[in-house]
Formats: C-alpha cells, structure tokens, sequence
C-alpha cells in the first residue's frame, strides 16, 4: 500500500527550475501547442488571481532575466515538450526566447485573469492548418485536468478530479499524530529521495551565494560583526542565498514542498543544516524533512494552494520548526503542537504579495521563526490556546489560521492585484 508520505513526495515534492506558477504556466502552453498541427496563430492564456499575482515579476530561467507568466506561456508554446514537466524551461534556449518574444509582439499570445477560487491554467491554441487545442491545469501545478483537441475530449476530467480529492481528502484529515508515524515510517527510496532534494537545494544555494542580494547582506552583517556567526543566522543565509538564486532565474532545479521552490528551500535546509550542525544522526534528520514535508502539504489542504498568506512563511515553517523539534525529542507530540503555536502565534498573518526578489526576506524571517519557536518548544514553552487564534491543539490552530486566511483575508488577492496593475499601467 502507498503510504501518504509517498504520495506527498510524488504529487508535492519534485524538482522544478523558476518560479513554478510561470512554469507551470510554461507547462500547460507547451501541452496544448504539442497537440496541433501547423503554426499557432492564437494562444490564448487564462489564470487565477494567485497565479497571475505569483507571476508578474519573478525572472524565468534561461532568459537573460526576462519576466512573467506572458513570455513562459510564449515559451511553452515555442518548446512544445510538456514531458519535461516543471523543468520545462531548462529548453529555453537565446534562439527560442526571441521566437517567443516575436510571439509578443505580434499579439498572438493573451494573457487574461480568471476568477477561480483554486489554482488554475487554461491555454487555448489556434493554428493556421485550423486546428485547435484546449489544456486546462487545476488544483495542483502538473494536474491535466481538461485536454481536447478540434473539439474532441482526450482527458476525463471528473476522474482526475476524484483522485486529486481523495488525496486532499486524506491529508486533510491526518493529524499531528499520524503525520509524525508517517515521517517515522520513511522507507530507505524514501529517505533517498529526500537526500536528492537536500543536495539540489545547497547546490543553489551555493550559485546563490554570488548574488549581491539578501544572503549577501546577511553575511556581510556577520562579517561586519554586527550580526554574530551560529546556527541561526548561518542557516538564514544558506536558505536566503537559495531563494535569492531561485527568484533571480538562476537556471538551477530545486527540490519543492507543496509545490513551491521557496517552500522546499525553507522545508528541507532550515532542518538539514540545523541537524548537522547539531550533529544529529542523517536518518534522523531526514525523517524531519519527511515530517517537514508532511505539514507544509498539510498546512496547505487548509489554507490553500495558492492562499493570501505566505507559504514558505508558514507553511514551510510549520514544517521547519515540528522537523526541528523531532531531531531533538523524537515524536513528542506536546512539543512539536508547542513549536507549530509558537510560529503561527509568530508571523501567521504574513501575505503574499507575489513571487520576487523579496520572497528571500520572507524565508529569513521564516526560518528565524522556525528556529526560535523550536527552541522554545523543546524547553517546554509555547503559546496556548487562551491566547488568540490558537487552538487546543496543533490541527486547531492551522485551522484557525485557514480561516483567517480564507474568509477574514478573501479580498486581499484582488486587492494586490488591482495594486499589480496599476502599477503595470503607470510603467
């Protein structure tokens, strides 16, 4: 039998080069254009809100620092290899990004937002031989969910969509105590596979480190000695240096977490360099990473895929600080439901505001959060449920925070991208 942890590891926990809304934007064009004859005369691109948000200013890998969801979409559509999946954009090459950019400026590729509440990608193609193709991604960055072509349906959608909520549904439905049984069960492929998402993300991290950008002035602070050299601010800049690297397009996979790059960079480096400066044994600090693993996803069936709050924030630091605590106390449940309180009590309410160059800062305050609300927990300090929006347990309080980020935050999407454009239009 599958275990959940396999199936978080197959459908959440993959290797992506860029910002994965863009390439998966860059995905479902590439799907769509590889089913038609001809040359496509018309694309059109439709997103959700978050997507859309996600997209508008992170640089795309092998494009000389080009921008956005337009020109991955463009991209997609000019590679037309959808198996590369979301490292799609490691073809991207100088003479294909000039045939993608004539696509723009000859107004054949539209990119139009649309109101889903759930992630969304839909591209339409036209060609000259008058063939037309539709490729529709939802819920989750690589699930095909709708293919047709000249008007034939090639891909049962209701049958997809019943496998994708029967995960959703049992990983909603875990708890704290199943997620740490889970992580405990890590098998040898397992714990493999979690190793492979360790080097892949230090060898980013370690590219990261030439870019004058947030890692770098973190260890000019330290250099300085304004900021002192330990744990903490050494494993801030390692993971800094990875989003850094990652946001600026550097063309490089990282290992993600619930489908993000800068999740997996919080969720996987923060615990590993802590465990090994620690000197904790590497099976057990890979089995933290399982259970980081486990709660960014689970965090993430409550607040969403793509939710207003900040993901590599707290959901990734909900991992970070539960795999923390367990490198040191094992499966003591009371201090890791301490450690997940304690982060959320923390920066709970961080949004987002699109994937960037900032999205760095965010994963240091991340992962100093995760470190401190760790460290509290294992001395037997947290926040409890008399205080705010926490709850009587680990599970109440992501709860509670999905509720504040999906009925209490629900205009802040429409709000930052109303912002988004126009700023767009001022440019």
């Amino acid at each position: 039998m599958t275990t959940l942890l396999k199936q978080v590891l197959k459908k959440q926990v993959y290797p992506a080069m860029g910002c994965t809304e863009p390439v998966s934007t860059a995905l479902c064009a590439a799907k769509a254009a590889s089913l038609v004859k001809g040359k496509i005369i018309k694309a059109n691109i439709f997103v959700d809100n978050a997507t859309y948000k996600n997209g508008l200013a992170v640089r795309l890998p092998n494009t000389k620092k080009e921008r956005g969801n337009l020109l991955a979409a463009a991209l997609g559509l000019i590679i037309k290899k959808p198996e590369l999946d979301m490292e799609i954009l490691k073809a991207a090459t100088p003479a294909k990004v000039k045939e993608a950019k004539k696509l723009l400026t000859n107004d054949i590729v539209q990119l139009k937002v649309k109101n889903k509440k759930t992630f969304y990608i839909e591209t339409q193609v036209l060609t000259d031989k008058k063939e037309k193709a539709t490729a529709i991604i939802c819920t989750h960055h690589t699930n095909f969910v709708y293919l047709s072509l000249n008007g034939k349906i090639l891909k049962n959608e209701k049958n997809i969509k019943k496998e994708t909520n029967s995960f959703n549904d049992l990983l909603k439905n875990a708890t704290l105590v199943s997620l740490v049984k889970e992580a405990n069960k890590a098998d040898k492929e397992d714990l493999k596979y979690i190793k492979k998402g360790i080097l892949m993300n230090l060898k980013i991290s370690k590219e990261g480190k030439k870019l004058k950008k947030v890692g770098y002035y973190l260890q000019s602070l330290v250099d300085k000695k304004i900021l002192s050299k330990n744990i903490v601010n050494n494993t801030k800049i390692l993971c800094a240096q990875a989003a850094d690297a990652r946001m600026d397009g550097i063309a490089l996979p990282v290992m993600s977490s619930g489908e993000s790059g800068n999740q997996g960079i919080v969720a996987i480096l923060a615990p590993y360099n802590v465990g090994k400066s620690l000197k904790v044994k590497e099976e057990t600090i890979l089995k933290s990473i399982a259970l980081s693993h486990l709660l960014n996803a689970y965090v993430k069936t409550w607040t969403g895929g793509l939710a207003p709050i900040c993901g590599c924030a707290i959901a990734a630091g909900v991992g970070a600080a539960a795999a923390l605590v367990y490198q040191q106390k094992g499966a003591d449940i009371q201090k890791i439901t301490l450690a997940i309180n304690n982060i959320i009590s923390d920066i709970g309410g961080m949004l987002c505001d699109g994937a960037k160059s900032g999205c760095a800062l965010k994963v240091v305050s991340s992962v100093d959060s995760a470190l401190r609300a760790a460290f509290m927990a294992t001395n037997n300090y947290g926040i409890s449920e008399i205080e705010g929006f926490v709850g009587k347990n680990a599970q109440a309080t992501i709860q509670n925070l999905s509720k504040i980020s999906n009925i209490g935050m629900i205009n802040v999407d429409s709000t930052i991208l109303n912002i988004m454009e126009e700023k767009t239009k001022c440019n």
